[in-house]
């Protein structure tokens, strides 16, 4: 080999080990994470109950029965909005992203039924959470505080 071909080969060796680093192998997901029937949910949020707190950043609702939810680890939410029970589907992803889908809810008659739909709202509204020591707070798409919950029993 020439003196000029040994001087080439370092320059190559660091063009093919710049490319390799570039390859298109799969980087971090943002895909959810499997949801019902698939495979298990786990995390903080998963196997405990949450208790409506706020709605919005500030807004307390005065009903006769506190709304709440608990996420199983196979996917099913179920839970109280303040007036009816409801069940549905959860997929959680990366970055705390959280969907709820196909929420059904009993239809029974109560005062408080424009306050139980919002806390219905929020939670099909819902795009991320955020989980501070007993807290749980969603957000929407916009990044707007949605609600808060609390821990329960």
């Amino acid at each position: 080999m020439t003196m000029k071909g040994w001087c080439l080969l370092p320059m190559l060796a660091s063009a093919a080990l710049l490319l390799s680093a570039c390859s298109s192998s799969p980087g971090p997901s943002t895909a959810p994470q499997p949801g019902p029937g698939d495979a298990s949910l786990s995390g903080a949020i998963v196997d405990q109950r949450w208790n409506l707190l706020l709605v919005g950043t500030d807004e307390r609702l005065s009903m006769p029965e506190t709304p709440f939810f608990k996420i199983a680890n196979d996917g099913n939410v179920s839970g109280h909005d303040g007036c009816n029970r409801f069940s549905g589907e959860v997929t959680l992803g990366e970055n705390q992203r959280i969907e709820f889908s196909q929420l059904a809810t009993t239809r029974m008659a109560c005062p408080q039924m424009a306050d139980a739909k919002r806390v219905t709202d929020m939670m099909e509204t819902a795009y991320r959470y955020l989980i501070d020591h007993d807290r749980l707070v969603f957000f929407g798409p916009d990044s707007r505080v949605l609600g808060g919950w609390r821990e329960g029993n």
